[in-house]
């Protein structure tokens, strides 16, 4: 004897549903937890190095998008979906490789969008962490929300050109590493 909610277990299964199921939901969701759901399934379908390239960029798109809804009007809300933002984005300049004229996979635009996350710059966030156990609570989560927006740079770097993006960035890769 089948249950209503056997009946409903595989409609709440977003790992079945197709792309364009999942972009309509997304775009009616309002719960935290029902876009995070989709940015995980989208992400996870994102890595399936089985799925042609430009699939796997949809799939990217879409958990971009689900992210980018959920971003929380708080610091801590925001930064974290900052930081999954940058670091999808990188993952997908990386392994897909970057695509002319789409911001989303351009280096340089991520480039600018992380220099526009970032409240301070490298030299005065390395003088502030000298002795951050001593700090406020509020200095040291930034100094980790400028440790965790700078987390992609490792691989992103290489795909930047010379110039004042890259130069800028270029110091947070060392920076980083003294931030707790």
């Amino acid at each position: 004897m089948s249950t209503s909610s056997d009946q409903t277990a595989p409609e709440r299964d977003l790992t079945t549903w197709p792309i364009e199921r999942l972009q309509e939901f997304t775009a009616d969701a309002h719960d935290w937890w029902q876009l995070e759901s989709v940015r995980v399934v989208a992400q996870q379908h994102a890595y399936d190095s089985e799925q042609p390239r430009e699939v796997r960029r949809r799939w990217a798109g879409l958990s971009l998008l689900a992210n980018r809804r959920m971003l929380g009007e708080g610091a801590e809300g925001s930064a974290r979906e900052l930081q999954q933002d940058f670091m999808l984005r990188t993952w997908v300049i990386e392994h897909l490789g970057p695509e002319e004229g789409n911001s989303e996979w351009s280096p340089e635009a991520l480039g600018a969008d992380t220099l526009a996350a970032l409240a301070t710059s490298p030299s005065e966030a390395a003088t502030v962490a000298t002795n951050w156990r001593e700090l406020p609570i509020e200095q040291i989560r930034e100094l980790r929300r400028h440790k965790n927006l700078t987390a992609h740079l490792e691989w992103l770097i290489g795909h930047l050109q010379p110039g004042p993006t890259r130069d800028r960035l270029l110091p947070w890769i060392e920076t980083r590493q003294l931030l707790p």
